[in-house]
């Protein structure tokens, strides 16, 4: 793992090292939207990550699918990320904030004000969404007008706006796992026959105007890009062309000069190639069922530049350290990944604490 800890570049932070904190939704967020009471020292506790990328955070009130996510859009949400960018570049990390529109994989129980969801196409997701009462089936959205499309990169680049307001060090544009970007991308979520719909230019169009409007806004060196080719999560399905559409998004995005692309990967090697031909600024690569010896094997080879990890730095805030050092790794606890206190949030022992424990 050597090259694993070596240092690097990316937009205007000088990382201590090549592992990252992934995006994971934690759920805990007050009722408003503004980050929860705990979220400052959750994230803080991590901060030896270098890189904090934060969950999933919604762009405005059409923009948020789950209960108790977080959003960056009122003066409220940044007066609250404050406290949680202020406590990470205080344990000496730096945070990027994901903006995560989730558009049609939503349900009205779920938002502030309880409307219908929104996508590129009238074409319900087929699965299910947790709400307050349980389970229930997602609702066929409302398929958004072109005036609605340009109000939608309005609410983003306020939010990238916001974020910067509260101290993020940049944001990351989630345009993947079968959210409102990816839904424009997918064939069998975007069955639109207007500028946004159709051929490969066409799909891609939303993902490049939001990434545009962002750096308008804040920066390319402050500004990432998250995407999943492949990924089928929320009835999405790239199609025949979908390889052709990420190559093409890629050429497309790596022209704006934006600091990272990170992508959630499941095995298709040759794109993953490709991209990484494409894409000459730094490249995060988070590769789904990855096994812990093979942590760095991207890094080593040149495909990556960055190895964004999940679960393993939720379970072990000391993550750094431990792999350092070789020590065994806290267990996650998936019963308390969504939702909830303390509990598998903020209490997972580092070594120094289960040492201090023992005698």
């Amino acid at each position: 793992m050597g090259k694993l800890w070596s240092k690097t570049r990316i937009g205007k932070m000088e990382l201590p090292h090549r592992l990252a904190m992934a995006p994971m939704t934690r759920s805990r967020a007050q009722e408003d939207g503004t980050p929860g009471e705990q979220a400052s020292l959750y994230y803080a506790q991590r901060a030896s990550m270098g890189l904090i990328i934060t969950e999933g955070v919604q762009p405005s009130d059409d923009g948020q699918g789950y209960l108790w996510t977080p959003g960056i859009y009122t003066e409220k949400h940044i007066e609250g990320w404050k406290k949680v960018t202020d406590a990470v570049h205080e344990a000496g990390g730096y945070i990027y904030i994901q903006l995560m529109h989730a558009g049609r994989m939503s349900h009205p129980d779920n938002t502030p004000h309880h409307r219908q969801p929104v996508a590129p196409s009238a074409i319900a997701p087929g699965v299910e969404m947790f709400t307050a009462t349980g389970m229930q089936d997602i609702p066929v959205p409302r398929e958004l007008s072109k005036e609605d499309i340009q109000m939608t990169i309005a609410d983003y680049r306020k939010a990238a706006a916001a974020a910067i307001a509260a101290g993020a060090d940049g944001v990351e544009i989630h345009g993947a796992n079968g959210y409102l970007i990816n839904q424009f991308i997918g064939e069998s979520s975007n069955t639109r026959t207007d500028e946004y719909g159709g051929s490969i230019e066409n799909r891609a169009r939303f993902a490049i105007e939001v990434a545009k409007a962002i750096i308008d806004e804040i920066g390319a060196e402050r500004t990432g890009f998250r995407i999943s080719p492949g990924t089928p999560l929320g009835g999405i399905q790239d199609g025949e062309q979908g390889p052709d559409l990420y190559r093409y998004l890629t050429q497309e995005l790596a022209k704006l000069n934006l600091a990272y692309l990170h992508i959630m990967h499941l095995g298709n090697e040759e794109l993953l190639q490709d991209i990484r031909s494409l894409w000459t600024n730094p490249l995060l690569v988070n590769r789904a069922g990855r096994a812990l010896e093979d942590l760095s094997v991207d890094i080593d080879s040149g495909l990556a530049d960055l190895v964004p990890v999940g679960v393993w730095s939720l379970a072990n805030p000391d993550l750094v350290e431990r792999l350092q050092k070789g020590a065994p790794l806290n267990e996650a606890d998936p019963a308390t990944f969504f939702g909830g206190g303390s509990k598998g949030y903020t209490d997972y022992p580092t070594m120094k604490e289960l040492e201090s424990q023992k005698g």
